[in-house]
């Protein structure tokens, strides 16, 4: 695994072949992969985000279409009822912070973006607590603007794959972007993060079943007996 300072020339080259390849590989696996929260607009991706925080993609997704009916836009959420929406989003999980959260990230769209949410980085980082993760989400997913989402599972594997050393999240979606081609940014997010749901948990990654161990630096952490890999491996990703 490199360390500091960034590579260059022809390390950085090999580096990139490594990392493309691996991206081809993840690809032909996952090919159905895509972001795994439910939404139709750019208001209800961000809203999911906010609430996928410390809970998982499938309950979030158990939640949201009742809590999308009652709240169509971004004026209904900044002038819900507290205690309502607490109740609303309870399943989540840290429901007062959520709600906290989405009611000010409403009344901000509201008063300055005329309801709507933006379409570029910067306004989306300006909204209360949305960072570069979650704004890189609604980009990628809702405006088809290519952004690299680095959450727990894609700094892990960037980490396993040799791209970075790095455990800031920013550092690492640097790191990670010198590699790729832009157009790649957002399908590999989802490659990633698939793989990570599935195949590279955190503590016993199923090694003897992946298909980029060849390329993986970190191949042998979990088990390389196929038989023994095969029974960790998830059909459907868990957050």
């Amino acid at each position: 695994m490199r360390t500091s300072p960034p590579l260059d020339g022809e390390p950085l080259k090999e580096l990139r072949r490594q990392a493309r390849a691996i991206y081809r590989g993840l690809a032909k696996r996952y090919p159905q992969a895509h972001c795994e929260l439910d939404f139709t607009t750019p208001l209800e991706l961000l809203v999911a985000t906010v609430l996928s925080a410390q809970c998982t993609d499938q309950r979030v997704n158990k939640v949201t279409p009742d809590l999308f009916a009652a709240y169509p836009d971004a004026a209904a959420f900044a002038a819900a009822q507290r205690e309502e929406l607490e109740q609303a989003i309870a399943p989540t999980g840290f429901f007062r912070q959520k709600a906290q959260t989405i009611q000010q990230i409403a009344q901000r769209l509201c008063d300055e973006f005329g309801g709507d949410v933006p379409g570029n980085l910067d306004d989306l980082v300006s909204l209360p607590g949305v960072g570069r993760k979650t704004a890189n989400v609604v980009l990628g997913n809702a405006f088809d603007v290519p952004g690299i989402t680095v959450d727990t599972h894609f700094g892990r594997l960037a980490r396993r794959f040799g791209w970075t050393v790095q455990k800031n999240t920013d550092k690492i979606e640097a790191d990670v972007a010198a590699l790729f081609a832009e157009k790649d940014y957002t399908m590999l997010s989802h490659y990633v993060v698939w793989h990570g749901r599935r195949i590279c948990h955190a503590r016993k990654p199923a090694c003897g079943a992946c298909p980029v161990a060849s390329l993986c630096p970190s191949y042998g952490e979990g088990p390389t007996d196929p038989e023994q890999a095969e029974a960790l491996v998830r059909t459907q990703g868990r957050a």
